[in-house]
């Protein structure tokens, strides 16, 4: 009844289904792990936005590495913006997805040692793109700015090509090793995110509060992957009956017709 299932088509789809149960097992197995990562990952944001606010110099150091559990941490420094080394970062967008520049001010603490401060978002609607664009200032004077620490950008990192012969004072990515050579200072690892206090007029525009990543949707696909896997010994059994049923009923139907025929004389 199932010598068909020896048969070249059915070898081969045999074969195939014994492929694909545990191609879609490591599938869902290998989702599963992109689950536990994000949900670590968001895990250490809602921690670090959670934590109280420190002096920035008690997360970080001059030549320092921002780890992830410092990552979005909220700091607090007081000091000075030093306006006339201030740089914009080329071809970043905000919330609405418009392409600008992020605003990159110096600011020097009371110990002399500097901290790069991303003031926020302006949009590039300037003469061109090589002439400086028009910023806002930041508070005169000594000023308490609090914002979040963010680890140095890199090319590997971000996939932003760190370009060379950009128009004066342009730059693609913020990276403290960077700055301090063309400062001639000594800069805090890493940067921060200003939070506070708020610019006069909405502008630089603060940068929002970080995303969490989709975890939710990794664990979804890892249930699909699996139930695929286990559809396709169930559609491999429904298949073969059915073939079964088929077969057994064409021979039964060309049984019928050959006793039915009238004998030879």
């Amino acid at each position: 009844m199932y010598r068909f299932l020896m048969s070249r088509q059915w070898v081969i789809l045999t074969l195939i289904a014994l492929l694909l149960i545990p191609t879609m097992i490591r599938l869902g197995i290998w989702q599963m792990h992109r689950y536990d990562e994000r949900t670590a990952r968001n895990q250490l944001v809602t921690d670090a936005l959670a934590a109280e606010p420190v002096p920035v110099e008690k997360l970080t150091a001059p030549g320092h590495t921002v780890t992830s559990t410092e990552r979005y941490r909220t700091v607090t420094a007081k000091g000075r913006f030093d306006t006339e080394d201030e740089v914009v970062v080329r071809r970043r967008t905000n919330s609405d997805d418009e392409v600008g520049y992020h605003v990159l001010t110096p600011f020097v603490l009371d110990d002399g040692k500097v901290l790069l401060v991303n003031r926020g978002w302006i949009p590039s609607d300037g003469p061109s793109q090589t002439a400086f664009p028009k910023v806002p200032a930041p508070p005169g004077g000594e000023v308490t700015v609090e914002g979040r620490l963010m680890p140095d950008e890199t090319t590997a990192a971000s996939g932003i090509k760190n370009l060379q012969g950009l128009p004066d004072r342009q730059i693609m990515l913020i990276n403290s090793e960077q700055q301090a050579r063309r400062l001639g200072a000594t800069v805090l690892g890493g940067y921060i995110s200003q939070t506070a206090p708020e610019p006069k007029g909405d502008t630089p525009e603060l940068l929002g509060d970080p995303g969490k990543e989709d975890a939710a949707l990794n664990y979804a696909y890892a249930i699909q992957w699996w139930l695929f896997s286990a559809a396709v010994p169930v559609g491999w059994v429904v298949l073969a009956r059915r073939e079964a049923r088929e077969r057994a009923q064409k021979a039964a139907e060309k049984s019928d017709t050959t006793e039915s025929e009238p004998a030879a004389v």
